[in-house]
């Protein structure tokens, strides 16, 4: 019996999510600032010092977390992985649709006039 080809993908789709289970909302933030010392080498706007944040809402208000600079990559790739769960979480959702509907006209047509 063939396998329908939405059925398969949705199923791929749903066991790649344990793939995200550190996934971070917001988003990844780099800027570049001076740091106020006189003598470092951003005194005169050139090569500024990175600052790594992450930004997000929290119970409806915008929050800026500091992140350490060996932290700033796993920060990243936490935030690309809820973006990639968003993604699939969405294309799920539009093959469920899709089913639901097809199954919903499906016992219409059946029913006898």
């Amino acid at each position: 019996m063939p396998v329908n080809p939405e059925l398969r993908l949705r199923g791929r789709l749903v066991r790649s999510l344990g793939q995200l289970r550190d996934m971070l909302p917001g988003s990844f933030v780099v800027r570049y600032r001076k740091c106020g010392k006189a003598n470092c080498r951003c005194a005169q706007g050139k090569l500024l010092h990175a600052q790594f944040q992450l930004s997000l809402l929290l119970e409806g208000k915008r929050k800026t977390f500091h992140i350490p600079a060996e932290l700033a990559e796993e920060a990243r790739r936490g935030v690309e992985m809820h973006k990639r769960f968003q993604q699939a979480a969405g294309r799920i959702c539009q093959l469920n649709l899709r089913r639901f509907l097809r199954g919903k006209e499906k016992p219409a047509e059946q029913e006898p006039d």
